[in-house]
């Protein structure tokens, strides 16, 4: 008899434990979903507000009509992707440090509007890209177009990846759609549809400004991409974008060597002249093999680690 009582007193002890960590556990979960619940609305108080579009916005010095409904809310979209596009926006501002300054220098020297380069980051973000279609580039030059600006493109060396000689190149383009469009809204509008299919466009609708065309969605957007690059890269800090400068990347500290004769081998020239095949690609993303084939009377510059 002593027996059946001290194992029912042992199974009602259990039972009293057994609620009492089912209790502690609850409490544990109510107390974690309302402190998840309170990250969640601080969170959401983070990412639900939007930019305001600016009072007024040109480019190339050519006024944007955001008085215009539909192009105040495609710019509007544009502005909303890139500002929340958050890793894609520090990489751009980190190589913005290194090919900024030289790539303005070169639209200047040219008397293209220093505006162009936000075009350069709209196709490349200034990476060393080639696109499903063959652009490649800064630039994003189609093989047949740059070698028709004079530009290298074989096995050995592709020059669209020149950053020089790239941006020359593009110069020449939008020099040729400005003086043909009459304005650089339109010049860079043609960087994207090209030129003719530009001009059939604004001769088929009967007007003169991209601004007031019917396009396909890629185009309709381009110009409104490159300006909120403008926008957005050009006041970080405005959205909230904070990069000092010593996380950026810097421009490269390079010496100049003049090639006047072919090299059959690139990794040994590159360990005979101090540094390494890698290295050699980095600072010169133009060469594409392992030897380097100079014409007579040609000569190349490579740019090599100081």
């Amino acid at each position: 008899m002593a027996q059946q009582i001290w194992k029912y007193v042992w199974a009602t002890l259990i039972i009293i434990v057994a609620l009492q960590l089912c209790s502690q556990q609850q409490a544990r979960h109510e107390a974690f979903a309302t402190e998840a619940e309170n990250v969640d609305i601080k969170v959401n108080k983070q990412l639900i507000s939007s930019p305001p579009l600016p009072a007024a916005m040109t480019f190339a010095g050519e006024p944007v009509p955001l008085h215009v409904p539909d192009v105040a809310e495609r710019l509007d979209r544009e502005l909303l992707v890139n500002s929340y596009l958050h890793a894609t926006t520090l990489l751009g501002l980190k190589r913005m440090q290194r090919y900024m300054p030289e790539i303005r220098a070169l639209l200047k020297e040219n008397d293209i509007p220093e505006d162009f380069v936000y075009l350069a980051l709209a196709e490349s973000l200034f990476g060393h890209v080639t696109s499903p279609a063959g652009a490649a580039g800064f630039w994003q030059l189609m093989p047949d177009t740059a070698r028709g600006y004079g530009l290298i493109v074989n096995g050995e060396v592709d020059e669209r990846f020149h950053v020089e000689k790239a941006t020359l190149a593009a110069v020449r383009y939008l020099k040729t759609a400005k003086k043909r469009f009459g304005s650089w809204t339109n010049a860079a509008a043609s960087y994207n549809r090209g030129m003719g299919g530009l001009d059939r466009a604004l001769e088929r609708q009967g007007v003169d400004s991209y601004y007031d065309l019917h396009l396909n969605d890629e185009t309709s957007r381009y110009m409104f991409r490159i300006l909120a690059l403008k926008e957005v890269l050009g006041n970080p800090q405005k959205y909230g974008f904070d990069l000092s400068e010593e996380h950026g990347y810097q421009p490269l500290a390079a010496r100049s060597l003049k090639v006047t004769a072919s090299v059959s081998d690139l990794p040994e020239f590159a360990l005979e002249n101090g540094t390494n095949y890698k290295t050699l690609r980095f600072y010169n993303p133009w060469i594409k093999g392992y030897k380097l084939t100079v014409p007579q009377g040609r000569e190349y510059v490579l740019q090599m680690p100081e």
